[in-house]
Order: C-alpha cells, then sequence, then structure tokens
C-alpha cells in the first residue's frame, strides 16, 4: 500500500497523520481506515484509488479542516510551547508590573527576528507600513521580501528628538521600537498613547518591540506598551532573551499577542489574530528545544534574576563611561541612558 501512495503520489497518509490528534467522530474514523488497512491491499489498482481519494475527499471538507484547524493549535500551544515558561513571565514581565497579560496571551519563539519577520504572513500585501526611520533593518526588509512595497518612513532625526510623528495618512501596520534600536531614543506615555489612539481610531495594528525594555533606567518610560490604556486592543509586543539575559545565540524569545486585538478582512469583520498566528505557527514553526525553553525559564528564579540584572547593570555602566569620554572628546552623543549603544554623531566632512 505504502509502494502505491508513494508512486501514485496519494496525500492519504500524511491526512492520517494530521488528523490523527482529532477527536469525537473522526478519531472514530481515523481508527476504522487503520482497522481496514489490510483490506486495501486485496483491492485492485482502481479499487485503491477510488477509496484513498473518496478518504481525502471527506477529510478536506470544510467540517473537517475545522475541525484539525482547532485540535491543531491546541497540540501546538499545549505541546510546543507550555515548557516555555509562560506562566512566570506572565507572573514576572507583567503581572508584578500591575498589567494584565495571562500565560495564553504569551507565544514562546527563537528570536524576535524570527517573530518580526513571521508576523507579517498574516496581512495583506496590499497594507501600508509605517517603519520609523532609522530602525532595525529587519522591519522592512522582511515586508520588501514578501512583496509589500507601501512603506512609509517616519523620520526620526536630531530636530525632532527621534520621536516618530504620527503620520497625516490612514496606515495599517505600524512598527515602534522603544527604547529605539540604534538611537536609544524612548517613546514616554503621552506619546504611546497618541499612537494607540491612532491605531484605535484607523483600525492600525502596532508591532511593539521592547526587547532592550530591561535597559530602561528613566522611570516615566513603559517598559511595556500595555501600561497605555487601550494598547491590548491594538498592539502586538515583542521581546527577547537576548539582551535581558545574553541568549543571541541560544535564540529564544517571545511575542504578545493579547485576546483583544483584532485583524479586519475585507468584508471588515474582526479576525484573532491568536487564531492566525497560531495556524501559521502550526504550519510553518518548529518550536524551540526543550534545553533552551528551561534555561529561559531559570532567568526567572532568584538566583537568575539576579545575575541578569547585573549583566545589565554592567552594560548600562560601559555605555556610559563611553558616552562620557565621547563628550570629552567633542562628539555629539545620545543614547546610553536607557540603552547600552550610543548613537553619534559623525563631524561634518568625516565619515
Amino acid at each position: 500500500l505504502n509502494e502505491y501512495l508513494q508512486r501514485e503520489n496519494i496525500s492519504l497518509m500524511n491526512i492520517l497523520n494530521d488528523v490523527y490528534h482529532t477527536k469525537e467522530d473522526h478519531t472514530l474514523l481515523v481508527s476504522n481506515i487503520f482497522n481496514n488497512l489490510k483490506q486495501f491491499m486485496e483491492y485492485d489498482t482502481e479499487d485503491i484509488y477510488k477509496k484513498t481519494s473518496e478518504c481525502e475527499k471527506y477529510l478536506n471538507t470544510d467540517k473537517v479542516y475545522s475541525r484539525m484547524t482547532i485540535e491543531s493549535k491546541e497540540l501546538y500551544r499545549n505541546k510546543i510551547i507550555k515548557k516555555a515558561g509562560r506562566k512566570k513571565i506572565s507572573e514576572y514581565e507583567y503581572k508584578k508590573n500591575r498589567i494584565d497579560i495571562s500565560s495564553n496571551e504569551i507565544f514562546i519563539a527563537d528570536g524576535t527576528k524570527n517573530d518580526a519577520g513571521s508576523i507579517i504572513d498574516l496581512f495583506s500585501e496590499n497594507n501600508i507600513v509605517a517603519i520609523t526611520d532609522p530602525v532595525y533593518p529587519v522591519y522592512r526588509d522582511t515586508n520588501i521580501m514578501f512583496g509589500r512595497h507601501k512603506i512609509i518612513y517616519l523620520n526620526c532625526t536630531e530636530e525632532n528628538n527621534f520621536i516618530p510623528q504620527i503620520p497625516k495618512e490612514k496606515v495599517d501596520m505600524i512598527y515602534l521600537c522603544c527604547p529605539n534600536n540604534p538611537t536609544g531614543a524612548v517613546l514616554k506615555a503621552k506619546d504611546l498613547q497618541k499612537w494607540v489612539n491612532y491605531a484605535k481610531e484607523n483600525n492600525s495594528i502596532i508591532l511593539y518591540d521592547s526587547v532592550y525594555e530591561s535597559f530602561i533606567t528613566e522611570p516615566d518610560v513603559p517598559h511595556s506598551i500595555y501600561e497605555i490604556e487601550g494598547a491590548k486592543e491594538v498592539a502586538i509586543e515583542f521581546r527577547s532573551f537576548s539582551k535581558l539575559a545574553g541568549f543571541t545565540g541560544v535564540r529564544c524569545s517571545f511575542m504578545v499577542i493579547p485576546n483583544e486585538v483584532n485583524l479586519y478582512n475585507k468584508s471588515n469583520e474582526k479576525v484573532k489574530i491568536q487564531n492566525l498566528w497560531l495556524r501559521r505557527q502550526s504550519s510553518k514553526f518548529g518550536g524551540v528545544s526543550y534545553i533552551t525553553q528551561r534555561g529561559a525559564e531559570a532567568i526567572y528564579s532568584e538566583e537568575g534574576m539576579k545575575e541578569v540584572h547585573n549583566n545589565v547593570k554592567y552594560y548600562l555602566e560601559n555605555g556610559k563611561y563611553l558616552k562620557a569620554e565621547l563628550k570629552k572628546l567633542g562628539f555629539t552623543v545620545y543614547g546610553g541612558t536607557n540603552s547600552p549603544y550610543l548613537w553619534v554623531k559623525v563631524p561634518k566632512g568625516e565619515t
């Protein structure tokens, strides 16, 4: 039977594997098919083709596919990202700071670069994108690779203190990075509130990169966009263990997709981003290794938190020292207060 299926390129076995974890009548269906596989061997070629085609036709109906999708999402949630300590992330990163983010709104991944480049799969290529300039190049590059060319650049310059201004036109996707990479500029609560209000008025989604939030030292700078009223309806937040705990080569991060945030289809109907993301990840993402997830979980132990905070402090002290020395040499320097890196103005006529 296997030889025949391979020769005829029939995908029955793949479909059976996909459906294996489903419940109710579909489990019974799979059981019956396996019980009757021996009988298949007694059929001639035409009969086998007819029966396998009938199975595929049934399994591909909307009803069964819908069931497969639901079960596939639960399988992904429970078996791939459960071990990553989502509950500890929820408690230590959000609830301790009086932000109501539950563990089912947290999605573990192998780096923010991957998440930032993958989340765009959920959006139409016709969407208009707003990207701060300068900023992490992955935002722009991945959108162009996707085929999305309607990109508006929000100039962040010395004149506006590197703070992006609200666009006059309607945009669908907004990339904000705070603390900004590479300028080190930050958005205060009043700035973020303006962006959240704009997104709500225009059905826009804010893609908020806060991977350097652990380096924020000023008390009036939000560590999460969800500190802002209404943000859970319009924002997705990226976080990384690379900056907090030196996981750059190990690769582990997480993304927050609140239950309240939705996209709108062509009929202007709401579609839960969580459902779309689970479906996407179930098909395209293999998960984060167990040892990596346990390492990330260990960050939130008493010893782990002490070590990573000492590390952050060390990098901030380096930045502070470099900034002071560069200023002594006459350079104009930004950053280094809420970030470990500096944005240095090159003197005119020099490169």
